[in-house]
């Protein structure tokens, strides 16, 4: 009887993940609330409330955290070596590193600031991650040039000091020269159509890009894009470096979760492959015992994963990715994060976003398998311990790199998901014409 009650748990947490999963990715929807400004800014500046001319000295802690822990929290930060905060544990980036050619000089150009990178992030109640996420992101910008990177934050109504810490690092970012923007919203996901507001909590965090209020930003300026996920500064720098080395439009990383002992691939939902089939294979029942069995049908990208190479995709996202502003900036294409048009799939935003990239000419989409990612601490130290560090699959400056022969067509038809009962496959480019 026992075993019997075991097993109908067993199938319960499963059907709950295989929902969550459907409806795309936890991380995002965890967004949304009232917006809570610092005293005196004004919501009429295109979303830059939180750039660097503005300190917000004014801003009033809400006292969920303490002062002290928020110092904590800001050293952790912006000290690569501090132990103080539990996270997860990284490798340094040796010297000379693979990375070396993505850095920026540390002199200004003569004609004024240059902005290469532009980190984008969106953020709701995480702040015992952020020690291992800003600090990632903050020692990658250390790398690159600080005054050559901006960081975009977008946070939704924590209530567990998030903002507070948020806020917190805007004078050390200033001390290193780097451009910083921090807005919250009240767009809430969990009312009226999801996917829509998902997409403009995406689109509010390069907002400060598209409106052109980042210093010396250009078409060919790099945007990472990251989830709430536990990564390593190489990670960070891997996808970068890949997405030059390739010549590929964007690239993105490969992100897990623990349904029970053993990690499931977690993004399903969006990436497609290059036969138009998701990932792995959920039948009608929404049965998840398929999981394991990636790219069961598509065996080139079996075999580049297998061998921890980089292999090209319809669409993906995974939890970190590293594209091109071309696209965003170029008249031409303008390309945003959007929801489903009348009578087109019912998807996630970040496949629409893939699909507009196809439309425009932007195809060359990658995933580098090296990355792996979890959105927690503890589990992305056991998918680090069993996947390796990215370091750990990657060659040295000087040895040969793998190359990706790209197809400049994409799939005739994609697999749509509106429903687990309810799969088809539909033109890639329908609605779009």
């Amino acid at each position: 009887m026992r075993r019997k009650y075991l097993f109908v748990g067993q199938i319960l947490l499963l059907l709950l993940v295989a929902s969550a999963l459907y409806f795309g990715s936890h991380h995002i929807t965890r967004l949304p609330a009232p917006i809570r400004l610092p005293v005196g800014d004004s919501s009429s500046n295109n979303g830059s409330e939180g750039s660097k001319e503005n300190t917000g000295s004014s801003y009033t802690y809400s006292g969920v955290i303490s002062a002290e822990n928020i110092t904590r929290y800001v050293n952790s930060i912006f000290d690569s070596k501090s132990e103080d905060l539990p996270r997860l544990k990284c490798p340094d980036i040796p010297s000379p590193s693979r990375y070396d050619s993505l850095r920026t000089s540390a002199t200004a150009p003569e004609n004024g600031p240059e902005t290469k990178y532009f980190f984008a992030i969106d953020l709701r109640d995480t702040v015992t991650l952020l020690p291992r996420l800003l600090g990632s992101v903050v020692e990658t910008i250390k790398f690159l040039g600080p005054a050559s990177c901006a960081l975009s934050i977008v946070e939704g109504n924590s209530h567990d000091g998030t903002y507070d810490v948020l806020q917190a690092i805007r004078p050390a970012l200033d001390d290193i020269d780097t451009t910083y923007f921090l807005r919250s919203s009240d767009i809430d996901p969990k009312e009226g159509d999801r996917i829509a507001k998902l997409a403009k909590l995406r689109n509010l965090a390069l907002q400060p890009l598209i409106d052109g209020n980042v210093p010396g930003a250009n078409e060919e300026t790099t945007v990472v894009f990251l989830n709430d996920v536990a990564a390593c500064t190489e990670d960070i720098l891997e996808l970068v470096h890949q997405r030059r080395q390739l010549g590929a439009d964007m690239t993105c990383g490969m992100d897990w979760v623990y349904v029970g002992e053993h990690p499931t691939f977690y993004d399903v939902w969006v990436a497609r492959g290059m036969n138009g089939d998701s990932f792995f294979e959920i039948p009608a029942d929404g049965n998840w015992n398929s999981a394991w069995n990636l790219f069961w049908n598509n065996g080139d990208a079996k075999a580049s994963l297998n061998a921890h190479k980089p292999f090209q995709v319809f669409s993906c996202w995974n939890g970190a990715t590293v594209f091109t502003a071309k696209p965003l900036l170029d008249d031409a294409s303008s390309v945003r994060f959007r929801g489903p048009h009348d009578g087109e799939c019912k998807q996630g935003e970040p496949q629409l976003f893939c699909k507009d990239l196809w439309f425009h000419g932007y195809g060359k989409i990658a995933v580098v398998p090296s990355v792996n990612l979890e959105y927690s601490d503890a589990n992305a130290q056991k998918i680090k311990d069993l996947k390796g560090y990215t370091s750990r699959w990657t060659s040295e400056s000087g040895e040969e790199e793998g190359k990706i022969e790209w197809n400049s067509s994409p799939p005739e038809n994609v697999k749509c998901i509106p429903s687990y009962e309810n799969q088809t496959f539909r033109p890639w480019n329908e609605t779009l014409g």
